[in-house]
């Protein structure tokens, strides 16, 4: 086997070896510019075999989402407009309420009303008057002095509930 050995290293001495490196002439600042410290996170292809790496349309992106952000944001201030005009009309209601109620209150009434029960305002002579008699209740000679308006509930925030109106007087407020 020393024989084998020896004619292998007899071979490698005598195969012609390639253009030797002068290190002391070699650049590294300038092939460090040419190089990417980590060729994975450059934005192109680094080599001729790499994928093709095709930057994204910035703007097709940015429409999209200002699109995206627009539905959304009309949507979100149609809901809150819904409320809106639902509070509006909550807040009315109980304006008109209050009117109401105050127009009672100034009527004139012989008895403590209690809640729930239904009491009927009429007018009379100019005046205002909150009763228990129903208007068909009334007889022929009363209906000539009294003039039916309204029917409402006491509801138990002491406010008055309209129940049914005249058709001769559809606005009881104040």
């Amino acid at each position: 086997m020393t024989g084998f050995c020896t004619k292998i290293i007899r071979m490698q001495e005598e195969k012609p070896r390639g253009k030797e490196i002068n290190v002391d002439r070699i650049d590294l600042d300038r092939m460090r510019e040419k190089a990417a410290e980590n060729p994975g996170l450059l934005p192109y292809a680094h080599t001729s075999g790499s994928a093709v790496v095709r930057p994204e349309d910035m703007n097709r992106t940015v429409a999209r989402s200002l699109s995206a952000m627009d539905q959304q944001t009309d949507m979100q201030m149609d809901q809150i407009m819904a409320q809106m005009k639902l509070l509006a009309d909550q807040a009315k209601a109980i304006q008109d309420r209050k009117k109401i109620s105050e127009r009672i209150y100034m009527a004139e009434m012989r008895f403590e009303p209690l809640i729930g029960h239904i009491y009927h305002l009429y007018q009379r002579s100019g005046s205002d008057l909150v009763s228990l008699v129903a208007p068909h209740e009334w007889g022929r000679s009363a209906r000539k002095n009294v003039e039916w308006i309204a029917s409402m509930r006491l509801l138990a925030d002491h406010t008055w509930e309209i129940l049914e109106l005249s058709e001769e007087k559809p606005d009881i407020s104040i």
